[in-house]
């Protein structure tokens, strides 16, 4: 196989314990079976498989930490590990029904592959697995109408302090439409509601050169405008590590998980197309944080943004993208 490619590094790549920033990645594609996607990324890094169900395996100790395949479909997770012993008959019965269910399942839902946090400056070496994953028959975004698979990014904050957050929140809302753009995001999973855009009223209360909440107003105005994780930068394990009282005492929803990451949730898989890996939408990912961290930039871009967003009816065909790229070039950061 071929040697991994080289992934650049943000801006700020240390967190401010000295330690270099890691990142998880999640994979949704379909085509191959659970056992076959655990024994893959077990022959590529090491470790052990741990088979918990029909559903769902981890592969722990590898050379980059534990990683986990499941089906993403909570029914089977449930019936997997939850069965309850009963008469032959029915236990039979619910047997050939989950069987039927799991067959239908796989056809539409995606297995996922869930890494370990991983460190930035080893994010390259995923590429051999997708290309071992691609190699056996792996089906991505396009391989068929409905799939609406994705692939995400859990990046590690520089810091947790609230400006930090405020300042990359800032960024993504700015970048959003770029980064559908260069992501070249399909029909289907905007179809979905899974990427959902902010509200406009949010956006504007970001956006305002004046917002600089502390921790308690900010997770507040967020979960006030954004009660659900259908978000393309999904706040809420992030908030959730931050104030877990505070979160789900709005958020009832057992799938969030509290993590001292953002959760990028907007691109899609595409791990059947010859060539394709995750640094393209890495690099994309990287103008966030070029943006969050050029102050002078970021400011003049939210100011930009709010007069567009504020345009009269004649320009409302106006491209925010061209605008962005503008001030992005202006300031090196594109």
């Amino acid at each position: 196989m071929n040697q991994t490619c080289h992934f650049l590094l943000p801006p700020i790549s240390a967190k401010v314990s000295g330690e270099m920033r890691r990142v998880g990645v999640e994979l949704e594609f379909s085509g191959l079976t659970l056992e076959h996607i655990a024994r893959l990324i077990n022959e590529q890094f090491g470790g052990t498989v741990i088979t918990e169900s029909a559903y769902e395996s981890t592969i722990t100790d590898t050379s980059l930490g534990d990683f986990k395949v499941e089906l993403d479909f909570q029914y089977l997770k449930k019936k997997g590990r939850y069965k309850q012993d009963a008469e032959a008959f029915w236990a039979q019965l619910d047997e050939w029904s989950e069987f039927i269910v799991r067959i239908a399942a796989e056809q539409i839902v995606p297995f996922e592959i869930v890494s370990p946090p991983i460190r930035m400056d080893r994010l390259g070496e995923l590429e051999l697995l997708i290309q071992r994953l691609r190699e056996s028959g792996a089906q991505g975004t396009d391989s068929g109408t409905l799939n609406a698979f994705g692939l995400h990014f859990n990046p590690e904050l520089p810091s947790l302090d609230h400006e930090t957050i405020v300042s990359y929140l800032k960024a993504f809302l700015c970048l959003h439409d770029w980064l559908v753009h260069y992501s070249e995001i399909d029909l289907t999973r905007s179809m979905t509601g899974y990427i959902s855009p902010f509200p406009d009223d949010y956006i504007r209360q970001v956006i305002d050169l004046d917002y600089h909440p502390e921790q308690d107003r900010l997770i507040d105005d967020y979960l006030i405008a954004n009660p659900t994780r259908n978000r393309a930068l999904d706040m809420l394990p992030l908030f959730t590590y931050l104030d877990k009282t505070r979160t789900l005492s709005i958020i009832d929803d057992k799938r969030v998980h509290a993590r001292p990451t953002l959760h990028y949730r907007l691109p899609n898989c595409q791990i059947d197309k010859p060539g394709w890996n995750i640094d393209v939408d890495w690099h994309n990912w990287l103008m966030v944080e070029k943006l969050a961290c050029n102050t002078e930039c970021l400011n003049v871009i939210c100011q930009a943004y709010m007069k567009f967003l504020d345009r009269p009816l004649a320009e409302l065909f106006q491209d925010w993208r061209e605008t962005v790229e503008v001030c992005l070039k202006r300031y090196c950061v594109l």
